[in-house]
């Protein structure tokens, strides 16, 4: 650590974890607080789950609820630029400190009518709609595996900390910035809410089809497969030439099916004549050899597999993790950082082992720079050259804008956007075709300007070029190799821009053996083991079949970007991030690598259920598929729930102390808890389960975020916006809330093309003769 170092204390707690890990992945000094006992993680899997979060920590003790503990603490948070504060809702403020930037993560916010109850990733994973999407469509909804919830809302609380120092050095001062967990996972649903707001339906859960794109998970000989017929008729003609050339495509080679409606329609007998063929494949032989006809497959990958990826280990994902027992291999960082170094050896610090920083921290922390232009949002003054399409970028690229970057978008109708085009994405009431009513792309690039280019053509790059010259940040999600034969790699890049931030975002990254395979979000789950672990057994995995993958990546992503301006503000040298989308999702599958290395421990599906916590899982209400979902993590949270269910004689019984002992009981305490919940609307069990201090939460779809969340209209996270051609319409606000730099929706999606002539004449100079000129040519479509 040194002196130049970003100071971080925090105060842990499962929904602020993953952040105090993601800053140490960027090179912060992070200090953990750690209570006489130490955090409860050390107790887990051998200390395996204390090492994955906290490795690269520094660790000290501090009592907090005594005198003394409280000048200890006030003493750190002087010394820090960050607190990361995860403690349960209604615990004690903080001392005021002057500067700081003081980020609170609790499950629902630090208002609302329920920002005081209990939360854990499964009840605020059932809240957010996150459930709601994952499952049979007739069966109970599904749980994504290792802390999904906890995860998303761990990424956005890192994010919320540099928002805070870029706020900071705009001179706004210290920020009290407010993380609602619940919302994390509302505003990261893909298409979930969406298909409510635009087109008034609410899908069913998808098993294992993807409600959009025809993509799903397939059986092979030794496992499954993740994959489809991909986004264009290259990919289809691509498909049914190499199916043919087998002698295996059945009828898929008559013409009919060249139009993309009849396959939509089709889809399922698509389905059933490739599910024949892979029966008599290898998961990794038909991965390769589709990838090697352009064909967007992966093998299903277990955590045991996935350190074992040949792309992962090329481009060391991987980190050691050095602890007092051994040197244990583990899951690495979203991104490599900065300029293009990756920590791969992390110290796993003993209970106490920096307690002397309590008494020999210096006086000042690091200065503001409050040289950078000042606005009212934590970004404004900064302008991203938006090069995204279609999700994962789109998301990184909307983050950025919602805290005041000025972010221009790069369309082509040449290469147009399937969110504004597909026919599949076009979410929308009208029924139309018009790329101006898809709620999928108005919801994902509000904020944004839209200029229309032909990137393809010689004039078209120079005006691209001209644009350059005037960005901070250059963002795209282009396979490996495009914006090198565009003659725009790295250091072209920095040559007409020097300092600029380039953040890619290819789904392998931009080097190692799989750098050009084709990538959908279904694919980067496949390979970095959420898919297999998200089922109920290792006989029945229903996976992952929406973008969660691709909200991933824009978050990381995100992160990413500011990480690298912070860097700037530093040092004025700008950088490369070649951020893998596979690197990004395999950072967010928590202990699943740690546990099978350090502990021997391969995790496996395993529903609802939890290794520590029972029960846990989701229960039938009255009503057509009605759920509430319900976590017990002790034996208060155990004898306050048998009372509300009317089992007092549960409470004492010496055979239902442990939750091990209640697991082995699951069948008896599902059919007692669902003797009282069957009978009772979803509203009605939750609120009586919260009253008693039992984490409890309705599943909830994307009609009922919208129309019936209380506390999620008390914090007006739904926010309406009008946009010049599909009308008005409710758009999810940013989890990321500011003190005194509030970010948020402040203007719709562009229309296609409509800030081309303001952008080439007030930006780049252009006349009125030039813009005509290339429009003449073609050039500005």
């Amino acid at each position: 650590m040194s002196d130049n170092d970003i100071r971080v204390v925090e105060l842990s707690g499962p929904f602020v974890r993953s952040a105090g890990r993601m800053l140490v992945g960027i090179g912060c000094d992070v200090v953990l607080v750690e209570p006489p006992e130490g955090d409860d993680t050390r107790r887990d899997l051998g200390g395996c789950t204390f090492a994955h979060w906290h490795a690269g920590k520094r660790s000290v003790v501090v009592e907090t609820g005594t005198a003394s503990g409280s000048t200890s603490l006030t003493t750190l948070l002087q010394w820090a630029d960050i607190v990361l504060d995860g403690r349960q809702p209604g615990a004690t403020p903080l001392p005021d400190v002057d500067g700081l930037v003081r980020v609170r993560v609790t499950p629902f916010g630090s208002d609302g009518v329920h920002s005081g109850w209990e939360g854990t990733d499964l009840t605020v994973a059932a809240r957010g709609g996150a459930m709601a999407q994952v499952g049979d469509p007739d069966g109970p909804p599904l749980l994504l595996p290792e802390g999904q919830a906890e995860q998303l809302a761990g990424v956005n609380a890192a994010i919320g900390a540099l928002l805070g120092l870029s706020a900071r050095r705009r001179g706004h001062g210290g920020q009290d910035i407010d993380i609602s967990a619940q919302e994390c996972v509302a505003a990261a649903l893909e298409a979930g809410t969406l298909a409510y707001l635009h087109e008034d339906r609410v899908p069913p859960r998808p098993g294992r089809v993807h409600p959009l794109v025809p993509h799903g998970l397939f059986d092979a000989a030794d496992g499954h497969l993740g994959g489809g017929l991909g986004g264009s008729p290259r990919m289809w003609d691509n498909l049914v030439a190499w199916l043919t050339e087998m002698g295996v495509e059945e009828d898929l080679g008559d013409p009919k099916w060249a139009d993309a409606r009849t396959r939509k329609s089709g889809q399922q007998h698509i389905f059933d004549v490739l599910n024949r063929i892979l029966s008599s494949w290898t998961k990794e032989e038909f991965a390769a050899a589709a990838q090697d006809h352009r064909l967007p497959w992966a093998a299903v990958d277990r955590p045991d597999e996935t350190i074992r990826n040949p792309q992962l280990n090329d481009r060391d994902f991987f980190v050691d993790l050095e602890r007092e027992t051994g040197t244990v291999r583990d899951l690495g960082f979203g991104f490599a950082f900065p300029e293009g170094r990756r920590p791969t050896r992390l110290d796993v610090q003993a209970l106490g082992a920096d307690q002397q920083l309590l008494t020999s921290l210096p006086d000042v922390r690091l200065p503001a720079h409050s040289s950078e232009q000042a606005g009212p949002l934590a970004l404004s003054g900064i302008r991203v050259l938006d090069l995204t399409w279609v999700l994962a970028g789109p998301y990184c690229t909307r983050i950025l804008a919602d805290h005041g970057a000025e972010v221009i978008k790069v369309e082509s109708l040449g290469r147009p956007d399937p969110t504004r085009f597909a026919p599949f994405m076009h979410l929308s009431r009208d029924g139309g075709d018009d790329p101006n009513t898809s709620g999928y792309f108005n919801d994902v690039n509000r904020n944004k300007r839209s200029i229309t280019l032909d990137t393809r053509s010689p004039e078209g790059l120079a005006v691209l070029r001209d644009l350059i010259a005037t960005c901070d940040v250059v963002v795209e999600n282009f396979s490996s190799s495009v914006m090198e034969r565009m003659g725009l790699g790295y250091a072209e890049l920095d040559s007409i821009r020097p300092g600029i931030v380039y953040t890619s975002m290819s789904g392998m990254g931009h080097t190692g053996p799989r750098k050009d395979w084709v990538s959908y979000a279904d694919i980067v789950s496949a390979s970095s083991g959420l898919t297999a672990l998200t089922g109920w057994s290792v006989d029945d995995v229903v996976g992952v079949i929406y973008g969660h993958g691709d909200i991933v990546a824009g978050l990381q992503a995100a992160l990413a970007t500011l990480a690298a301006l912070e860097h700037r503000s530093r040092t004025g040298r700008g950088q490369h991030i070649d951020l893998s989308q596979l690197e990004a999702m395999a950072s967010h599958m928590g202990t699943s690598v740690v546990s099978a290395n350090g502990a021997g421990i391969t995790p496996t599906p395993i529903g609802n259920a939890h290794r520590l916590y029972a029960p846990h899982g989701v229960y039938r209400c009255l009503g057509a598929d009605s759920w509430c979902a319900v976590a017990v993590r002790d034996h208060a949270e155990w004898a306050a729930l048998c009372r509300v269910v009317g089992r007092t004689d549960w409470v004492d019984d010496p055979l239902l102390q442990t939750a091990d002992a209640r697991r082995a009981r699951d069948k008896d305490i599902r059919d007692a808890v669902e003797a009282w919940t069957r009978v009772r609307p979803v509203a009605v069990v939750q609120d009586a389960l919260q009253q008693a201090g039992v984490p409890a939460g309705a599943v909830q779809n994307g009609r009922d975020l919208v129309e019936h969340d209380v506390h999620l209209r008390d914090r007006q996270f739904y926010v309406p916006v009008d946009h010049p051609v599909a009308g008005t319409f409710l758009h999810e606000g940013t989890p990321i809330r500011m003190s005194s730099t509030r970010g948020g929706v402040r203007r719709p999606a562009p229309v296609l093309g409509s800030d081309t002539d303001d952008v080439l004449s007030t930006i780049l100079g252009y006349t009125p003769d030039q813009i005509a000129s290339l429009r003449s040519a073609q050039t500005l479509r």
